[in-house]
This record gives C-alpha cells, structure tokens and sequence, in this order.
C-alpha cells in the first residue's frame, strides 16, 4: 500500500494537467502542486503520528 500511494498521486496529477478536477483550489492546470503539498503534509502528519505512539 505505501508503494501505490505515490503512484496514484503521480497519476492524479497526471490527470489534472491534462483536464482540470474543479474541486475548490483545483481549477487551473497550474493548480497541480496542491496536489503534491497536500500529500506531502499527509504523509509528515502519518509519520510524526507513528513516531509519537511508538508504532
């Protein structure tokens, strides 16, 4: 599962360059690099998460 995540958001921003999603903040092709800042901060809370509980 942690390898096919980063596929699917390569994939999603793929996708919004070539046609636009139009949810709120995605109207505009330009508009791809949401994408990769959200999953990044994602991913920052998963891990500071998993370091806090000791898993």
């Amino acid at each position: 599962m942690a390898k096919i995540a980063p596929v699917l958001l390569l994939i999603l921003m793929g996708l919004h360059l070539l046609k636009p999603l139009g949810l709120p903040g995605l109207k505009r092709r330009s508009d791809f690099w949401k994408i990769a800042v959200a999953a990044i901060a994602v991913m920052m809370i998963t891990v500071l998460l998993q370091a806090h509980t000791g898993y």
